[in-house]
């Protein structure tokens, strides 16, 4: 799959935000939203771009995941069968257990909760790039500019041009219908990064070094971090 048709995108994150819903996650979600290309009204989408605020499990909430005391504990069962660590601490046990298939981990061996949200709600060779983050989207764009600054890599950078779709359980219909109908008015990316304080020459600079990335990428690409 190459890119999605306007009318295929707006499809694609309706089923996103059916799933949150309607099955398990593998840590709470709290927001859902879709920034850079498709909120422009562009069309096709060459890449969509969708970014979850999850929590970060403190306490796993799973309902009767470890079982009796004669039951092999979930989180011995994937160090076992998986080779992975963490569940039951980093992503919920029952979510594990309802769906094995869609567990991944990180480099350390440890569940990693942005690659498994992405396994269970993406499908590998679809154009869509997925960030995942402990803070809203409004708070990660201010904290990622910062930090783009500092280490002077701009690819780290989170397109402001976002729209909220979903939000502890209730689905903007609004943001929808204006994504359907390209109705969102919104500047280009580098006028955006302007109005984030960047100057003129940094924020074009800062925008070019982002689109450039982003033209590099295939398939699906994931990107965590916590704030």
């Amino acid at each position: 799959m190459s890119d999605f048709s306007r009318r295929d995108a707006v499809d694609r994150l309706e089923q996103l935000v059916d799933t949150v819903e309607d099955e398990r996650m593998p840590v709470p979600v709290r927001e859902i939203w879709a920034f850079g290309d498709v909120a422009l009204g562009v069309d096709p989408v060459d890449r969509l771009d969708v970014y979850l605020t999850k929590d970060i499990l403190m306490r796993d909430d799973s309902s009767g995941a470890t079982g009796s005391s004669d039951e092999t504990d979930p989180a011995e069962q994937f160090r076992d069968s998986h080779g992975i660590e963490g569940v039951g601490k980093s992503v919920r046990a029952d979510w594990a257990l309802e769906y094995p298939d869609y567990l991944r981990a990180n480099a350390n061996g440890h569940a990693a909760p942005e690659k498994c949200l992405a396994a269970h709600l993406l499908e590998v060779d679809e154009p869509i790039h997925l960030e995942v983050c402990n803070a809203s989207f409004e708070d990660n764009v201010g904290q990622r500019l910062r930090g783009a600054k500092l280490r002077e890599d701009y690819t780290q950078l989170l397109d402001p041009r976002g729209v909220c779709l979903w939000v502890d359980g209730t689905r903007s219909e609004d943001a929808f219908r204006k994504l359907r109908e390209s109705e969102l008015a919104l500047p280009t990316l580098s006028a955006a990064l302007e109005m984030l304080g960047l100057d003129d020459e940094e924020a074009t600079t800062a925008a070019q070094e982002l689109h450039a990335w982003r033209e590099d990428q295939d398939g699906v690409t994931i990107r965590g971090d916590v704030v």
